[in-house]
C-alpha cells in the first residue's frame, strides 16, 4: 500500500462506526457577529467539547481499539505535548490497555494531571536535551509497547477526519473548511472526509507564523521543518509533517496559510468572550485566519475546527493582560 493512499473515506467511515457512542458528537456553534464581521456564514465546530478537551480523543481511540488482543497486554506508548497524551491515556482507560506518555517536562501543568488522571504512566523529559523518537525508541525496546504517534499514523488519521464528517453531517454543504495544523493529522483527515462528500469545497490548513514548517512544506512541496518554535499555540509545535501526513496534505488541501501570536490571542479572546466558550491557543488557529482576514470568502458557508479547549488558566491571564 503506497504512502499516498494511505487513509481513505472508507478508514473515517470505519472510524466513525468504532466511536459512534463513545466519543462526543460536539456541537456546532454559529455567532451573528461573527457572521457580520466575514459577511459569511461560519460554523464552528467545537472540539474543546470533545472527552479530554480536544479531538485528539477519536484518533486515540480509533487507533488503540484496533489493536491485537497481544498488542493490547503489552501496552502503548506515546510521545506528546498534553492532548495527544490525554486521548491515548483516556483510550486506553476505556479498552483496558496500559499506556505510557513521554511528555515535555514544561509541559502545560494542567495536561500533565489529566493525563495522570486518566490512568496513564508518564515520563518527563527536557525537550532541550532530548529527542524525544530516540526516547521513545529506547522504551519501546524495553518494553514491547506498541508506539503510537501522535499525527503520523492511518488510524489517528482516519479518526481525527470524523470531525470534519461529523460538521458536514450537521451542516451540509460547505464551500470552506478551515482546519488548525500541527502535524497534519486533524488537517488531513478532515481534508479525506470533506473532499469525498463536497469535492468543489476548499481545505485551508492554519499554522502559527512561528510554526510554519507545513505551510512551507505545502508551497514547495518539499518537506521543511521547525525547531521548538517559540509560539503560544503548543499543539502546533510539531517539528514537521509526517510521512503519512505530508501526502495527504498535498493530496487534499488546497492552501495553507499562517497567523501571528496577536491575532492568535485576539481571537481567543474574541472567542472567550462572544461564542462563551474555553479554548486554547492552538484551538483558536483556524479562526484566527477568518477573523482577522487573513482567509476572506465572502458570501460563502465556511466551517471552522475549534480543535480544543485545554488552556492552562493559571496563565491565561498574562495572555489577556
Amino acid at each position: 500500500m503506497s504512502q499516498h493512499n494511505s487513509v481513505k473515506i472508507t478508514d473515517v467511515e470505519a472510524a466513525a462506526k468504532r466511536l459512534a457512542g463513545i466519543a462526543h458528537h460536539t456541537p456546532v456553534l454559529t455567532s451573528t457577529t461573527v457572521n457580520k464581521r466575514t459577511n459569511s456564514q461560519v460554523f464552528f465546530k467545537c472540539e474543546n467539547f470533545q472527552r479530554t478537551g480536544s479531538f485528539k480523543f477519536r484518533g486515540a481511540y480509533n487507533a488503540l481499539s484496533q489493536l491485537s488482543e497481544e498488542q493490547k497486554q503489552k501496552g502503548v506508548l506515546t510521545f506528546s505535548s498534553g492532548n495527544h497524551a490525554q486521548g491515548i491515556a483516556l483510550a486506553g482507560q476505556l479498552l483496558k490497555i496500559p499506556t505510557t506518555i513521554a511528555m515535555p517536562d514544561d509541559a502545560p501543568a494542567v495536561k500533565l494531571a489529566a493525563t495522570r488522571g486518566y490512568g496513564a504512566e508518564v515520563i518527563l523529559y527536557n525537550r532541550k536535551q532530548t529527542n524525544r523518537e530516540e526516547l521513545a525508541q529506547t522504551l519501546v525496546t524495553e518494553r514491547g509497547s506498541v508506539i503510537i504517534p501522535p499525527y503520523d499514523h492511518p488510524h489517528i488519521v482516519a479518526g481525527q477526519g470524523t470531525t470534519a464528517k461529523e460538521l458536514i453531517e450537521e451542516v451540509g454543504e460547505l464551500d470552506l473548511l478551515l482546519v488548525c495544523c500541527g502535524g497534519g493529522g486533524l488537517l488531513s483527515g478532515c481534508a479525506i472526509a470533506t473532499k469525498a462528500v463536497f469535492p468543489n469545497c476548499r481545505v485551508i490548513g492554519v499554522e502559527p507564523e512561528l510554526a510554519d514548517d507545513a505551510t512551507r512544506s505545502f508551497h514547495t512541496k518539499t518537506l521543511q521543518t521547525v525547531n521548538n518554535p517559540d509560539t503560544i499555540a503548543d499543539g502546533a509545535r510539531t517539528p514537521y509533517l509526517g510521512k503519512i501526513t505530508f501526502p495527504l496534505v498535498l493530496q487534499y488541501v488546497d492552501d495553507m496559510v499562517t497567523v501571528s501570536e496577536e491575532a492568535i490571542v485576539r481571537t481567543m479572546f474574541f472567542l472567550w468572550e462572544r461564542l462563551k466558550i474555553v479554548v486554547e491557543p492552538t484551538g483558536v488557529l483556524a479562526a484566527a485566519a477568518l477573523l482577522e482576514g487573513v482567509v476572506k470568502a465572502p458570501g460563502a458557508r465556511i466551517g471552522v475546527i475549534v480543535s480544543g479547549g485545554n488552556v492552562d488558566l493559571a496563565k491565561v491571564g498574562q495572555l489577556f493582560s
